[in-house]
């Protein structure tokens, strides 16, 4: 094929003109996006030929005849057979882009196609059979690629992953192993502190049972004496023996009262142990029951006129200026101490919530019985300084666990931006922790004698309640 019909643009000057004056060669461009088979359609009949000529006209207009366009063998371009064109009875060797379907040179000149684009049908076929080896390589690359990766990847994969589940099997079995053996120590250890204990409260027990059997004794023989000497003693002999009389009263009322003390009682903190009680709150926290209070918010007639409470319950913000238009009088609400209490009430049961203190320098969590003091800024309405409230306090960056007005300073290796409260009612225990690792900040047991309700404060920006 020779470089005139490359690629060209048919336009016809006038009517009258000649078909053959009118075909002009421009330069154009295939858009990729069309079908790489459509050029094909038609029925057409493709013949290898070798060193065609180049294509001419002949003939009158009405019978205008094109001969196959045709390449040499090394480009790979065949000539093509097709039928006539119906309306100019000439060869179908030219192809309509605009319209997608092969057309005669009249057609495109002078025809239903003047002014489409238009492109010699040995050209086509030449691009589209190009298209067809470059997705024929392409496929080729990408098999190459598969059997590759199916014979090298795959099989190194195979031999990595014998490997990697065999030290994540070690790994697991060494982490379980060290668990159950700090686990067994630690058994060990609270087996013989609570063994020892209960020797100490024997040892107290049998102290004080032989004591007070003694006791019993010598009361029992002066109580005898003194009933003898008041039934068969003479009245004249009675009268002279009141001296006597007086120390042996003296005698038993030394014998003293006896009272219960914890001395004799097996001392819970016997058990108390860490590593334990952290297995415990990561178990009941990570567990498959959850524990969570999802309907706890803010009780809003019980937050204290220095807060601010946001329109779902569940933010509180310090304001900083007192505001002019006080909120209604209500006897559960703090008065003085910039306080709020939680809307959920808990005397049963395992309850955990969790509140996002953010970047709030001073705040405390916690809980406190209902009975807690509402009114007055003194420590009886102030959360840590009272009998009635225990928490977790953070001021000036320390943090430090409170109640009836003792702290406890806690170290804390990074700042929390959210602190979370577990109260397991069955084994009166609080709990203070950190949501993201679960690390416990602090646990305390006590015998709560009432239902407790949430308590907080904040004296710096906002916390919020978590749901």
């Amino acid at each position: 094929m020779t470089e005139d019909f490359e690629t060209c643009d048919l336009t016809c000057s006038s009517p009258s003109g000649d078909p053959e004056e009118a075909l002009k060669v421009k330069s154009w461009s295939m858009e990729c996006e069309q079908p790489i088979f459509s050029a094909l359609g038609g029925g057409m009949k493709l013949q290898k030929t070798v060193d065609a000529p180049r294509p001419t006209m002949s003939g009158s207009p009405g019978k205008t005849s094109l001969a196959a366009a045709t390449s040499d063998t090394e480009s790979g371009i065949y000539s093509v057979e097709s039928e006539l064109c119906v309306d100019h009875e000439s060869e179908l060797d030219w192809f309509c882009g605009t319209e997608q379907k092969l057309i005669c040179s009249h057609c495109a000149t002078v025809g239903s196609c003047q002014g489409h684009t238009v492109t010699p049908l040995a050209t086509r076929v030449t691009r589209v059979r190009d298209k067809l080896v470059d997705v024929c390589e392409k496929m080729q690359l990408q098999a190459l690629r598969i059997e590759r990766f199916i014979e090298q990847t795959l099989a190194a994969k195979e031999q990595k992953l014998q490997a990697a589940a065999s030290r994540a099997r070690e790994q697991v079995l060494a982490q379980v192993s060290a668990a159950r053996e700090a686990l067994e120590e630690e058994e060990q250890r609270l087996l013989e502190e609570v063994q020892r204990e209960e020797e100490r409260v024997e040892q107290c027990l049998l102290t004080q049972r032989a004591h007070w059997g003694q006791a019993l004794t010598n009361l029992s023989q002066t109580r005898s004496r003194l009933v003898h000497t008041l039934t068969h003693t003479p009245d004249a002999q009675l009268v002279t023996s009141v001296r006597e009389i007086a120390e042996r009263v003296e005698e038993a009322e030394g014998v003293g009262e006896p009272c219960d003390t914890d001395q004799l009682s097996l001392n819970p903190c016997c058990t108390e142990s860490k590593l334990l009680r952290g297995l415990w709150a990561t178990a009941v926290l990570l567990g498959p029951n959850t524990y969570g209070s999802s309907c706890l918010k803010f009780d809003e007639r019980t937050v204290s006129p220095l807060l601010s409470l946001s329109e779902d319950f569940c933010t509180l913000t310090f304001l900083h200026k007192k505001p002019r238009q006080s909120p209604p009088y209500d006897p559960a609400r703090f008065d003085s101490w910039p306080n709020a209490l939680g809307s959920v009430s808990m005397s049963s049961g395992t309850h955990s919530w969790v509140v996002d203190v953010g970047q709030s320098g001073a705040f405390k969590v916690g809980v406190c019985y209902a009975s807690l003091e509402r009114k007055g800024s003194g420590n009886e309405a102030r959360l840590g300084h009272n009998s009635q409230s225990w928490v977790l306090s953070h001021y000036d960056g320390d943090y430090s666990f409170c109640h009836a007005g003792k702290k406890v300073p806690l170290q804390v290796a990074r700042r929390p931006e959210r602190v979370g409260l577990l109260l397991d009612w069955q084994s009166q225990t609080l709990l203070f922790y950190e949501p993201h690792s679960c690390a416990v900040l602090y646990s305390v047991s006590q015998n709560f004698s009432a239902p407790l309700l949430p308590a907080f404060a904040v004296t710096d920006r906002s916390i919020t309640i978590l749901h």
